[in-house]
This record gives structure tokens, sequence and C-alpha cells, in this order.
């Protein structure tokens, strides 16, 4: 958990024990290089400790993700694109409907910081109320999903 990893093609990345918690990939498909991050909450606001891992919050992942990919490995930002997984509602009954679980302000803080930076989110699967594994292949870019209850997802 908050982590962020790149590789390379033929490597594959892999994060496990999505809940409320987003995998998000950010992929350039024709050099096959990738950057993963499971993040497990929106915002850094939130953190009591500094300094803290970057991987851990939407809003410095995100813009770390795309650093790296766009600055250091050189990928035009118009050749990036976003998938991800996981902010699901693991405890209905623990929400604040007002607040909104923390799953889904997972979702939409990712969503916001792509949104920022230009890069389209072509699939996802979030929400629901279950975990996922997630396992990125940035050859196919293919992103496979593992749930106990609902078998494999290829996004």
């Amino acid at each position: 958990m908050s982590e962020i990893r790149y590789v390379r093609k033929p490597e594959k990345m892999k994060t496990m024990g999505l809940g409320s918690c987003v995998g998000v990939v950010v992929y350039h498909q024709s050099s096959g290089i990738a950057g993963m991050a499971h993040i497990m909450l929106p915002d850094s606001a939130l953190s009591r400790v500094r300094p803290f891992s970057p991987g851990k919050y939407a809003d410095t992942a995100v813009p770390e993700l795309i650093h790296v990919l766009s600055d250091l490995h050189g990928l035009p930002l118009n050749g990036l694109k976003a998938k991800m997984a996981g902010g699901a509602e693991m405890f209905k009954s623990f929400s604040n409907a007002q607040a909104g679980s923390i799953g889904k302000r997972n979702v939409d803080a990712v969503h916001r910081q792509l949104n920022q930076f230009g890069i389209p989110v072509v699939a996802e699967d979030t929400g629901d109320s279950y975990g996922r594994t997630i396992e990125f292949d940035p050859e196919s870019g293919t992103l496979m999903i593992q749930t106990i209850l609902h078998g494999k997802l290829l996004i």
C-alpha cells in the first residue's frame, strides 16, 4: 500500500488488497512503459505525519506518476492513458452518507488529478463492496482484476 512502481514491457506489475484503496495505472502503450500507484486516501491534507509516501494520496501519487513518465522517461502527455480499479465501500454500515465513502472519494480524487493533466481514463472497475487485486501488462495494455466472488475481469 502507498507504493508507486514503474515497469517496462515485458515485466508486469501487481498490487493486492484494494478495498477502498484505488489502484491506478498510467501507461504509454507504444513504449510499453507504465507506472502504478496503490492510493489509500484522496488528499494529502489528511496526513498527520510529514514526510509521507507520495503514493498514499491521490493528489500526490498521480502527479508523481505523470512526472516520472513524462519528464524522466520523456513520454508525451498526450500519449498517456489511465486505467483504475478499487474504491469499494467495504463497510457500508460505517460510511457517512453526507461525506461519501472513502472509496468513492478516492475514485473521484484520482479522476480529478488525471483530468488536470488531460490523461483519459480508458477503463475502470470501481465501487461496489468487494476487494480487488490487479495486475497490469504494459505490453498489451491489459489490466486484469481478480476478486474472490466475481472471478477475473480484463479491461
